[in-house]
């Protein structure tokens, strides 16, 4: 696959992942499409490591999207938890 290939399953994985764990996230929706971006080559290296399978075999397979998506959740909740501790409140 190429890479405006990979990229469109991204921003659409990272989409899935975003309805799946709905909640505010500071970044908004750029960050959370290139975390979907991210997510899904993450998924992809995680198929081929653990499973030892090719989870990219092609734009229209199912495993590609589930490797995908699946990065892309790993990744938003790596985020959440990175980035939730830092929010801070100004009082006046």
């Amino acid at each position: 696959m190429g890479i405006v290939a990979w990229i469109l399953i991204g921003l659409l994985a990272g989409f899935i992942a975003k309805a799946l764990m709905p909640g505010k996230d500071p970044g908004g929706v750029i960050i959370t499409m290139l975390i979907g971006v991210a997510g899904g080559l993450l998924g992809g290296f995680l198929g081929k490591v653990i499973f030892g399978v090719d989870s990219i075999d092609g734009f229209f397979d199912l495993s590609t999207w589930i490797a995908a998506i699946i990065g892309s959740l790993i990744l938003l909740a790596v985020y959440r938890l990175v980035t939730g501790n830092k929010r801070h409140h100004s009082h006046a």
